[in-house]
């Protein structure tokens, strides 16, 4: 057979690695997020969950409502990525060519090489044994030409799937003609209720759609609704991770806050976890941005570019309060829900991400550039040193001061 990607997703699997680690609790349903006397959502949930209609992003109040019988787990992250780095590592034994695209997924090039993955039907089994025997879970993995119909073949048969798609052409837009609208990748809540407004509920009767009324539909993306319809997708599996766009941390408060030495304080914490996490991966910012969502879910974003490229947390502080402050909520304060921030435009760290825009011909111009320059240095000489100390002794063993 000559289709050459997989794609390969766990099932279940926060849930599943609970369910492993605690046989007591294989065959219940187990839910992973938030507790059901606290806001938040679930991450995800198990197959047992399931069938009561609990999903991933739910509320995890709604959640209990549901299954008032599931098994709440707040979820060990640390512990999931390290099995997640097992499940990889499987993958790049058999290929090279792996593009992770998530905690639990993977797209796999099997062109060009050698060994049991010449045969990728081959390849899906041994992958799926491995991952049962090694690991105690299991994996849904769908074989096709490209990317778009390996994903799409992966949840078709879940859990513990394998569905092989048709490589020609004619067979493709066959198999594709049954199935739901909503299977094709992008296709969201909203664009599936617009399509089914006008009797479009299956991927045939979009491929019978005239070009001419998708493009009236939908605009631009009309044209590429129509390729995914006919199982066309001309992407490349990456084996090389792209760089990352933007950081970001979120906290949602357990009850709607109005004290604003709270807000500021959780804005203050979320800015320096965004700057942690940008100097682990060596990579400056050079635009931060705000969420905030209030009690009656209204969402608000502000954004603003940073003079240089940083990943200071004094800087980011700075930057973070003044988004807040320009939200106008210290003037009228007003319950929030919800408080995020984020860093943007980000690129990898070296001596000369932090080079001035523009030097001047005027020396005391330059001396404010000199100023700055060892007051960076000053900046992270500090966050190294606290970055090293929550390191050993964890997050929360180090507090700022609102004055650093």
């Amino acid at each position: 057979m000559a289709t050459p990607i997989l794609h390969v997703d766990m099932d279940a699997f926060f849930a599943s690695v609970e369910q492993r680690d605690h046989p007591q609790w294989r065959g219940k349903p187990v839910i992973v997020g938030s507790p059901p006397d606290q806001r938040g959502v679930v991450s995800t949930c198990s197959y047992e969950a399931r069938r009561f209609g609990v999903h991933s992003a739910m509320p995890s109040r709604q959640a209990y409502q549901l299954c008032p019988q599931g098994i709440f787990v707040p979820g060990d992250y640390k512990k999931y990525s390290a099995v997640s780095r097992q499940v990889m590592a499987i993958f790049e034994q058999i290929t090279p060519n792996v593009e992770q695209v998530s905690v639990d997924e993977a797209f796999l090039d099997c062109q060009n090489v050698l060994g049991i993955a010449q045969n990728p039907i081959a390849a899906a089994q041994e992958i799926r044994r491995r991952i049962r025997e090694e690991l105690q879970l299991t994996a849904s993995v769908g074989v096709a030409p490209n990317m778009f119909l390996a994903k799409l073949g992966s949840d078709l048969h879940k859990p513990d799937g394998l569905t092989i798609v048709p490589d020609s052409p004619a067979d493709i837009v066959s198999f594709l003609a049954p199935l739901p609208v909503g299977r094709i990748w992008g296709v969201g809540k909203k664009t599936e209720e617009l399509l089914h407004r006008y009797g479009v509920a299956t991927i045939g009767q979009l491929q019978q759609m005239p070009p001419t009324f998708l493009d009236k539909l939908l605009g631009s993306y009309g044209q590429h609704l129509r390729e995914l319809a006919y199982g066309i997708d001309h992407r490349k599996v990456q084996s090389e991770p792209e760089p990352e766009k933007s950081l970001s941390q979120e906290y949602t408060f357990l009850e709607d806050c109005t004290a604003l030495p709270t807000i500021r304080a959780r804005l203050l914490e979320q800015c320096e976890r965004v700057g942690e996490r940008l100097r682990r991966r060596r990579l400056v910012a050079s635009l931060a941005f705000l969420k905030l969502r209030y009690d009656d879910f209204r969402t608000i974003s502000r954004q603003r570019p940073l003079e240089i490229p940083v990943n200071s947390d004094r800087a980011l502080r700075e930057a973070g309060l003044a988004l807040l402050a320009g939200t106008g909520l210290f003037e009228h304060p007003t319950p929030i829900r919800l408080i995020g921030f984020g860093a943007g435009n980000l690129q990898e760290e070296t001596s000369a991400s932090y080079l001035p825009r523009q030097l001047s011909l005027f020396p005391e111009e330059n001396q404010a550039a000199e100023n700055a320059e060892n007051a960076r240095k000053k900046d992270k000489a500090l966050d190294q040193a606290v970055d090293e100390l929550r390191a050993k002794f964890g997050l929360k063993s180090l507090k700022r001061g609102d004055g650093e």
